[in-house]
C-alpha cells in the first residue's frame, strides 16, 4: 500500500466527498451563510441583467427602424352640384299638340310684354318648333287679339329669330333708331318685326309682325291662339 501524503502507510486517501471544503473568505459584518448565498446568486443576477440589456437594446433598434415611406392621400375636390340642365324641348318649355293645346295661363301673361317660350307640333307636316307667346299692351287678357303667338324659326333660312325687351339693342345691335317698344328681331339678317303692325301677305292675308327695317321676305309664321276659361290655347299654325 503506498504511503499517503501523511506517510501514513495504512490510512487510505479519503473519497471526494469526505474531503474538507475551503472555508469562504470571511467578510466583515456578513455571516458565512449570507456570504455563501450571495456569491451562488452573482451568476443569476448577472443573466438576468444581460437579458432586460438586450430587451432594451431590442426595442431601441425596433424604435429606430427605417419606416416604408407612404404617398400622401390626395384630397378629393369639394363637390358641386348643379341644377341638371333641360335639354329636352318638351321638358323645358309647354309643348303645344293637338290633344294638349295649353301654353299659358291668363295670370302668368297678365302684364303687357310679357312672354313665354312654348314649342309647337305642327299637325301637317309633324314638325316640332320652338315658339314665342307675346302679351301685346292693348286689350284685355282674355282676348285672343291681346296675345301674339309666332315660331322663332325664320320663314327662311336657318336662323332663329330672337324677343329683343331692351330697345338699346335695337338700337345698337339692329341699327333701328325709331324703336320705342320690344319687338322680334333677325340676327343673322338685321330685320325687325314690329308686333304692333300688320303686313298684307299675297292673297290678302294680314299677317302681325310687320316688318319695319331688313330684307326678309315675309313677317314670322303666326300661330292662331284661343282662349278657354283661365288658359291660352295654340291651335293652328297658319
Amino acid at each position: 500500500m503506498a504511503e499517503n501524503q501523511h506517510g501514513d502507510m495504512n490510512m487510505p486517501d479519503p473519497s471526494p466527498s469526505e474531503r474538507p471544503k475551503p472555508e469562504m473568505p470571511h467578510i466583515a459584518g456578513v455571516s458565512a451563510q449570507i456570504a455563501r448565498e450571495l456569491a451562488e446568486s452573482k451568476p443569476l443576477r448577472f443573466t438576468s441583467l444581460a437579458a432586460v440589456l438586450l430587451v432594451c437594446l431590442l426595442a431601441v433598434v425596433w424604435l429606430l427602424r427605417p419606416t416604408p415611406s407612404q404617398a400622401p392621400v390626395a384630397t378629393p375636390p369639394p363637390r358641386i352640384d348643379l341644377p341638371p340642365a333641360a335639354t329636352d324641348l318638351n321638358l323645358a318649355m309647354p309643348h303645344a299638340t293637338v290633344r294638349n293645346p295649353g301654353i299659358a295661363t291668363l295670370d302668368e301673361m297678365a302684364k303687357p310684354w310679357s312672354s313665354k317660350d312654348f314649342s309647337y307640333t305642327n299637325r301637317v307636316t309633324g314638325e316640332t318648333l320652338p315658339a314665342l307667346l307675346i302679351r301685346l299692351p292693348s286689350g284685355s287678357a282674355s282676348q285672343p287679339s291681346s296675345y301674339w303667338a309666332l315660331a322663332m324659326n325664320a320663314p327662311y333660312g336657318n336662323c332663329r329669330l330672337e324677343y329683343i325687351v331692351r330697345v338699346n339693342k335695337l338700337k345698337t345691335d339692329y341699327g333701328f333708331r325709331d324703336a320705342s317698344h320690344p319687338m322680334v328681331g333677325n340676327p343673322c339678317s338685321r330685320t325687325v318685326f314690329d308686333p304692333l303692325k300688320l303686313s298684307n301677305l299675297p292673297g290678302g292675308v294680314w299677317a302681325r309682325g310687320g316688318i319695319v327695317q331688313g330684307s326678309d321676305l315675309r313677317p314670322p309664321l303666326g300661330i292662331e291662339i284661343k282662349v278657354q276659361a283661365n288658359e291660352i290655347l295654340a291651335v293652328r299654325m297658319e
